[in-house]
């Protein structure tokens, strides 16, 4: 007998969602439910993929014979898979009024399209959940409704904001903000050009006293050499 807190951690699919009682061998042992991506054990029984591997998890032995099992010699059954599939459900919005029934295998393209589902509002800050059929009607009527001006002047306009707006004054404002902006961007660059412009001209001071410095030595050099060989001169003329 499978383990009941096992059963609730697994992923089989619901036999009552089905609209003619599923065949005894397509259901799970493990969760009781109808075969999700079925695998086969060596000991041939069948489960869902995921309800097997957790089980395997606890121990590794066959839920239905007990029999030792190796992880690595499960297979996917693909054409069990694929018969599953094509098995007729109604759809999980049937409790809201949806009578469609449709193979297995296409429950997640008629999710997109059933206008019983429920979803959310798309507006930002609108918590409403909805059926879709009704989702068009809400926002048309939603408060946090807001799309961009049809004439193209780029403001953001709801339903309370929409009979006041003004394109030109919107765009008066739009380019009034522009200019300031470019104003301060200008002030910026005229600062860090005089900042610039400032240490260009303590490096050139810098550069000059070096100059003059480099001078200074090279006079001096020139005036020890001059000594030098006057004194070279003045013994050589003492020696004759």
């Amino acid at each position: 007998m499978a383990d009941p807190e096992l059963c609730l951690e697994s992923g089989g699919y619901d036999a009552d969602s089905f609209v003619d009682p599923p065949d005894q061998d397509l259901i799970c042992t493990i969760c009781q439910g109808v075969l999700r991506c079925p695998v086969r054990a060596p000991c041939h029984h069948i489960f869902c993929k995921k309800c097997i591997l957790q089980w395997l998890k606890r121990q590794e032995t066959c839920p239905c014979c007990r029999k030792p099992i190796n992880h690595n010699l499960i297979l996917v059954m693909y054409k069990l898979s694929k018969s599953i599939g094509r098995l007729k459900i109604k759809c999980k919005n049937e409790i809201r009024g949806c009578r469609a029934t449709f193979p297995l295998a296409e429950q997640y393209c008629h999710s997109l399209a059933c206008v019983f589902e429920l979803v959310g509002c798309p507006y930002r800050g609108c918590r409403a959940q909805l059926l879709r059929r009704d989702l068009e009607t809400h926002a048309r009527h939603c408060e946090h409704w807001r799309r961009p001006c049809h004439m193209g002047c780029g403001a953001l306009v709801s339903h309370g904001t929409w009979t006041q707006h003004n394109c030109y004054q919107q765009l008066r404002l739009q380019h009034e903000a522009q200019r300031q902006s470019h104003r301060a961007v200008a002030i910026a660059l005229q600062r860090k050009m005089r900042r610039m412009q400032k240490a260009m001209a303590h490096m050139k001071e810098q550069i000059a006293l070096i100059c003059e410095s480099l001078e200074v030595m090279d006079e001096q050099q020139e005036q020890e050499e001059e000594g030098s060989n006057s004194e070279r001169s003045n013994s050589r003329s003492s020696s004759f």
